[in-house]
């Protein structure tokens, strides 16, 4: 069992129809049946919503989503059509909130791998491939793989894990010419967010992305890029043979498994609040690798 700890109710706005409470964002849709994606502080982690939000966190998301649409943009369209408030929306939502494009979404969470760690790592130990996708002998956590690789998952509801699949299978599910589109899509931007990123002394390790089609055109969507979507590594402290220091939620995940939290992560109950000095953490972790990549402070 896992989900939300403690569900929200959806802000009610007029000339806004609520269509989904995600782990993060709330999406509306409005009268001109454009998408209004808000994101929120909440935090999720091992399949479960925390009752403990992180502050701004919503915010950096957004914008630095925004910034990697704009360096992306030679490579792959967005679904991003303005960054304006809806009207009567609270003014909370500023900087949180992204009008979209209505797209024909992929059911499949398209990962990159160039480092093993995670879910790979554990496969990797196991069977010395990921995803069905060889490795060679000798890796260990943290290892740079020989290339990146396309490691798909498929998509799964709030509360629910998702599951790693083969290439062939997403073939299967979405069609040989979809699968080929999003392999292409997803390793070439994973190659240029990470020369992108090891320039502001940054390891991308993994990340995944989420597409949709605008007729035959294939559209990055969602978010990209960000510590809840990717592993941020500090360069300069890498070493393989370890976990990494992070700029993402792995800090909360580790402070949920260790003894302070008195959490089992196999139980049935839901995780604990976290405390102030793990929130102002992983707040402090999320502001740095925004500064850190986009070269900006935050305000």
């Amino acid at each position: 069992m896992s989900g939300f700890v403690e569900k929200p109710e959806p802000l009610q706005v007029p000339g806004l129809t609520h269509l989904h409470t995600g782990k993060v964002r709330e999406l509306y849709q409005n009268e001109a049946g454009e998408l209004v994606m808000v994101a929120s502080d909440r935090m999720s982690a091992y399949d479960w919503v925390l009752p403990t939000e992180i502050p701004d966190k919503g915010r950096v998301l957004t914008q630095l989503s925004l910034w990697w649409f704009d360096q992306l943009a030679d490579l792959i369209p967005n679904h991003v059509l303005g960054t304006e408030l809806p009207p009567g929306a609270p003014a909370d939502w500023a900087g949180r909130t992204l009008i979209c494009k209505s797209l024909r979404m992929v059911p499949v969470e398209c990962v990159a791998r160039g480092y093993l760690t995670g879910s790979g790592l554990l496969e990797y130990n196991a069977s010395r491939t990921v995803c069905g996708l060889a490795l060679p002998e000798g890796l260990v956590d943290g290892s740079e793989l020989p290339a990146p690789i396309f490691t798909p998952a498929t998509k799964a509801a709030v509360g629910e894990h998702d599951e790693n699949v083969s290439y062939e299978e997403v073939a299967r599910q979405v069609g040989a010419d979809t699968a080929a589109q999003l392999r292409q899509a997803t390793l070439a931007i994973y190659s240029r967010a990470r020369d992108i990123a090891r320039e502001r002394g940054i390891i991308l390790a993994d990340t995944k992305f989420e597409f949709g089609f605008e007729g035959e055109t294939l559209i990055a969507a969602d978010e990209v890029l960000t510590p809840d979507s990717s592993r941020f590594w500090p360069a300069e402290e890498w070493e393989p043979g370890r976990a990494q220091p992070s700029y993402d939620k792995q800090f909360v995940r580790d402070w949920l498994t260790g003894p302070e939290s008195g959490w089992d992560r196999k139980s049935e109950q839901p995780p604990p609040p976290l405390p102030q000095q793990v929130v102002d953490a992983t707040r402090a972790k999320y502001i740095e690798a925004y500064e850190r990549l986009t070269g900006q402070s935050w305000s």
